[in-house]
């Protein structure tokens, strides 16, 4: 996600300042900027888009002798992708970046309007250098109104500060959200939202703990905890390798962005859930204005989300839903009916067949909407309404995080249709907004249980094919975890409708024929249970997957105890990238760089 950067000493403040930036290009950002302090006064430079548009503004720029610097990359969550929204954002002495969700903006940001202070963006981030602010007026002291700034924020949140106030100072303070501080031998101070920023920079460095906040001048560092007592600080060296920086200790880069999970999803649904409704600011409520029927297209894992979601749109939508896989729809002649809203799912907005299948939708006169994770692509540029899923980049081939964004959009948006056409309660939009909520929380990695599948694995290397199964919603995250399975480990796997087991694929059963089974309790138990035990009878190898042990499966995966199906959807979703991940790498595979495979496919 976003990246930070700072530097505080006596050399190239700016050049020290984009390469850090450019080391971190690979979390994803829409825009940037970076400024600096020195003799007293600021410089500040922002840009949309890539940084060389950043360092085309900063080519006359140069600085000497001792400064204080900090630099920001960004992804789009509150406001658009402008300059005025970029970081660092200003008061009227001090700069701030930011990383992270301050939950409670709004509420300071209104208590701040009263007192006079003037915004000039739409970001979260403004709110705590205006509060910074607003408390040395009253009195405080820099590091006392930091103190009391940090105090006053719900979220999470890396922040870094700067202000005249005290000149040869950058602030700091950490939770929730990466941020390393670095020293060399001299004496520089260097600050990074990951290890890639650091490297060839400095030799130590201090992994801030959650709580965790303070400030580095020329003389030192200080550091303390929530408690405002001192810390002492604990330094670690560095790794040499800038791309095993890049994966923050992970194995691969699916691995890290099966672990991001839990923070894009916050990221996919701030500022989107009221107490009783869906507010999606980017769209215009006229939108759905004549619509009876929704068209979803895509392909790959977009496509599963797309089924997926089918089943939410017409249970809590009450609107007509169909799917298609747009390589088919290219060439079957469709109908295509001026009441229909046809929407697009692309991770990437690049896609070839689905790109087309809009320009379709278009040339016959329908709405369209795109559910995209990219800013500017093509099909956001050709749809009539967009919805960023802001994932982040994603590295990995094999689609895990962007899945995830993808289904809590549709999921969101089928409720945002719901409320637009009357066709939901108000109590039950509050369980859904509730259940939205706690899907952060439900798909965040517990260690014993990954390292439970990681040992489950290796009994799964051999055999002749596996069967992913699932009843209603759960029949589409089974052909995705198919899917991701045969992505990874080129191991052939196929996803069915448990119900459809004994209409022919049963007389594959026998005991090199591994089952996966998902098997929800809030949804359709005991006639999944039936299935799989048709199955059990003829022998075939179960891996059952539930909150509670199921005496038929050779082997079984627990999730947490749910009252509702959607958490348990996200939390078999995780173990799905788990298991399939775990049994690619015994097998000694690259899971980032899948044979035969691309990550954004622009060809038909």
């Amino acid at each position: 996600m976003c990246g930070i950067v700072g530097y505080l000493g006596k050399h190239d403040t700016k050049e020290i300042l984009l390469d850090g930036l450019k080391e971190l290009e690979y979390r994803g950002y829409d825009s940037a900027g970076i400024a600096v302090l020195q003799a007293d006064e600021f410089s500040y430079f922002k840009a949309v888009g890539k940084l060389a548009n950043l360092e085309a503004k900063t080519a006359d720029f140069s600085t000497s002798g001792f400064a204080a610097g900090i630099g920001h990359t960004r992804w789009a969550t509150h406001g658009k992708p402008t300059e005025i929204n970029a970081h660092p954002h200003l008061g009227e002495t001090s700069y701030v970046v930011h990383n992270g969700i301050i939950e409670n903006y709004q509420e300071l940001k209104n208590a701040l309007v009263a007192g006079g202070v003037h915004f000039l963006s739409q970001t979260d981030t403004e709110v705590i250098v205006h509060l910074f602010e607003s408390l040395m007026n009253s009195g405080m002291e820099p590091m006392q109104a930091f103190r009391e700034t940090i105090s006053r924020l719900k979220g999470a949140y890396a922040i870094l500060l700067v202000t005249k106030q005290m000149p040869d100072t950058i602030f700091f303070a950490k939770h929730g959200s990466p941020m390393i501080v670095g020293v060399n031998e001299s004496d520089e101070k260097f600050f990074g939202s990951s290890d890639a920023a650091l490297i060839g920079k400095c030799s130590r460095v201090i992994y801030l703990e959650d709580g965790q906040l303070g400030f580095v001048s020329r003389t030192g560092i200080h550091l303390e905890d929530t408690t405002g007592t001192a810390v002492v600080p604990r330094f670690a060296p560095l790794p040499e390798s800038k791309l095993s920086a890049q994966k923050e200790g992970f194995r691969f880069f699916m691995e890290k962005e099966i672990y991001e999970q839990s923070e894009v999803l916050s990221d996919t649904l701030i500022g989107r859930l009221a107490d009783e409704a869906i507010v999606f600011d980017e769209l215009n409520p006229s939108l759905l204005d004549g619509i009876n029927e929704i068209k979803l297209c895509a392909c790959g894992t977009s496509y599963h989300a797309a089924l997926a979601s089918s089943y939410l749109f017409e249970r809590l939508g009450k609107i007509r839903t169909s799917v298609e896989i747009a390589s088919e729809l290219r060439y079957k002649e469709p109908l295509l009916c001026s009441d229909t809203l046809f929407v697009v799912i692309s991770q990437s907005g690049e896609t070839a067949d689905t790109l087309e299948t809009l320009k379709m939708a278009k040339t016959a006169g329908l709405k369209t909407l795109v559910i995209c994770n990219v800013d500017n692509s093509s099909m956001v540029r050709e749809a009539d309404a967009a919805i960023l899923t802001r994932a982040g980049i994603e590295k990995g081939v094999a689609s895990t995080k962007a899945f995830a964004t993808q289904m809590a959009v549709l999921w969101m948006f089928s409720l945002y249709v719901a409320q637009t056409k009357g066709a939901i309660g108000t109590e039950t939009m509050r369980e859904q907004i509730a259940l939205l909520r706690e899907t952060p929380a439900v798909v965040k990695v517990d260690d014993d249980l990954h390292e439970r599948i990681r040992r489950l694995s290796k009994r799964y290397l051999h055999g002749h094919g596996f069967f992913f199964i699932g009843r209603d919603i759960f029949f589409p995250l089974a052909l995705e975890g198919a899917l991701k399975l045969k992505e990874i480990s080129y191991l052939h796997a196929e996803g069915y409708p448990s119900g459809e087991m004994k209409h022919g694929p049963i007389a594959l059963a026998d005991p090199e024929l591994f089952t996966i089974a998902l098997m929800p309790k809030n949804l359709l138990y005991d006639k999944t249970k039936s299935n799989v035990e048709e199955l059990s009878a003829r022998d075939a190898t179960i891996c059952a997957i539930s909150d509670e042990p199921f005496e038929k499966a050779d082997d079984f995966i627990p999730i947490a105890v749910h009252a509702h199906y959607m958490p348990e959807f996200f939390e078999m979703m995780v173990v799905l990238q788990l298991l399939s991940m775990e049994i690619a790498i015994r097998l000694g595979n690259d899971v980032d760089m899948p044979r035969n495979l691309a990550k954004s496919v622009t060809v038909e």
